[in-house]
């Protein structure tokens, strides 16, 4: 099987590229920048939504759904928030087309809308629009909602499910008495996501607080989870929003509490997207392929027959039918690929492209011995074992690989996170050695915005749980207390 995989090393953009398309993940669609979110891709994320759903729910929220379709007037109501989205926002303004009479379909302009609709960026404005309705009293309180939905931002730069003009998500938005457990809930949602990303995807994330210029629209505080890709670049992996009482304030939510007196609604939202599928991809994958994470994995083993006659298949398709059983029964999902319309050796390099886990080969000697090949992905090595016991050996090779994968990603991330005390090397090491740079800063937007127009270098976070030190911003020279982590990020 021809990969035509440009190697990592080489072009590192055009290698995820090939690798998304190649291993069947997602392909471009006819609208300029959105994609088709192939079978096999989608199954990743079904299972990545699965995982987190249960751990929102185990968490008291419940899921609902709010319109796609969202007034204009309402972005008006929180100017910080419509200015973030403003320059993204698709528009709709007609309702129905017409034929012009000589073969062309064109927009009705007696269909004009009386007011123009947005197609969410993001839902904060109609659900805080919603939730006016819901909320009188402290009774009411707190209100714990997610959503999975799709949302549109027109990115002028697109790519495979890192950016694109729409993508799948899933946005929490809750509703509290006090400003405390508003806090409570969006730290909560960090940890949430920090414990999917590191024990499923097998990602190491750095948990933070955004800076004051990189916030979400309208928060009064942004944490994040921010991951390293094997070039060395940062990708924010999910974030958790404190929005105080903002959008209370902007759609008059208000409650009466325990002695009656009327106050605002503290607000908090949060969201993890399609994203997280690129950083799947990115932060563990090779020239040959997807390394999928057992847990995350659609197949998690699967079983390529060898064999010249029928009789042999028959044979080894009797012993597959009970180690499928066996694994079926541990939670492992297996696939027999017994078609005939392809050989042994392209199959070995479409899982292998694909990412499955672990590979049985069993031929018919092997059934003579007792014995299957095991070929394990992540290390790309294989072993002769015995057919009695296969199934634990199978359950324990997947926690391993799963271990490994993540261990992998880990000491990547420590050999290239580097301590930096000097403008010069500061710039030399995003070119020379990318990766977290964690550097002093003086607090300053001004200096923070210099930073990123002269390097294009943003500070992904600072660190939760910082060690406090004394020290001198890399670029101004004016006092510092902690490190914050510097990146090129996607």
């Amino acid at each position: 099987m021809s990969k035509g995989i440009v190697s990592k090393d080489e072009d590192y953009s055009q290698w995820f590229n090939d690798l998304v398309i190649k291993a069947d993940l997602a392909e471009y669609s006819p609208v300029r920048g959105c994609m088709i979110i192939k079978p096999y891709g989608y199954s990743i994320w079904e299972k990545i939504q699965a995982v987190l759903d249960k751990m929102f729910k185990d968490t008291g929220h419940s899921n609902a759904y709010f319109p796609l379709f969202i007034p204009k007037s309402f972005f008006s109501k929180e100017a910080s928030h419509v200015e973030g989205f403003a320059k993204e926002c698709a528009v709709v303004t007609h309702y129905r087309l017409k034929n012009d009479g000589e073969g062309n379909i064109i927009v009705d302009d007696e269909a004009k809308l009386e007011e123009e609709l947005i197609v969410r960026p993001t839902s904060e404005t109609i659900i805080w629009h919603t939730y006016k309705g819901w909320i009188q009293s402290y009774r009411d309180l707190p209100i714990l909602v997610n959503q999975w939905a799709n949302v549109v931002r027109w990115e002028m730069r697109t790519r495979l499910f890192l950016r694109t003009s729409e993508f799948l998500w899933q946005e929490g938005h809750t509703a509290h008495a006090t400003s405390e457990e508003a806090v409570a809930e969006a730290e909560q949602m960090l940890e949430v996501y920090a414990d999917f990303v590191e024990n499923w995807l097998a990602v190491p994330v750095v948990k933070g607080r955004k800076t004051p210029n990189e916030r979400f629209a309208g928060a009064l505080d942004t944490y994040c989870i921010e991951a390293l890709m094997q070039d060395g670049k940062a990708l924010q992996a999910g974030t958790s929003h404190f929005l105080g009482q903002n959008f209370a304030k902007a759609f008059d939510v208000k409650f009466s509490d325990k002695e009656n007196k009327l106050d605002y609604v503290w607000a908090t939202s949060w969201g993890v997207s399609t994203r997280l599928m690129g950083a799947l991809i990115m932060a563990h994958s090779d020239d040959a392929g997807l390394v999928l994470p057992p847990m995350l994995a659609p197949i998690q083993v699967v079983v390529v027959p060898i064999y010249k006659h029928d009789d042999e298949l028959e044979n080894i398709t009797n012993y597959v039918k009970g180690l499928t059983a066996e694994l079926k029964a541990k939670g492992i999902s297996i696939k027999f690929d017994n078609r005939d319309t392809q050989r042994p050796g392209f199959k070995f390099a479409e899982y292998e492209l694909k990412g499955v886990p672990l590979r049985v080969a069993i031929g018919s000697r092997d059934m003579q011995n007792g014995t299957v090949e095991l070929a394990r992905r992540d290390t790309r090595t294989k072993e002769t074992v015995e057919q009695a016991g296969l199934a634990d050996r199978i359950e324990g090779l997947l926690e391993e690989i799963q271990q490994n994968i993540f261990k992998k990603a880990l000491d990547f991330r420590e050999e290239n996170t580097t301590e930096v005390n000097d403008w010069e090397e500061f710039k030399r090491l995003l070119d020379e050695k990318p990766g977290f740079l964690a550097a002093h800063w003086d607090g300053t937007p001004e200096t923070e915005q210099r930073i990123k127009e002269e390097t294009k270098a943003t500070i992904r976070c600072i660190p939760l749980n910082n060690k406090q030190e004394e020290g001198k911003c890399i670029l101004t020279g004016k006092p510092s207390k902690e490190r914050v982590l510097f990146a090129r990020a996607y």
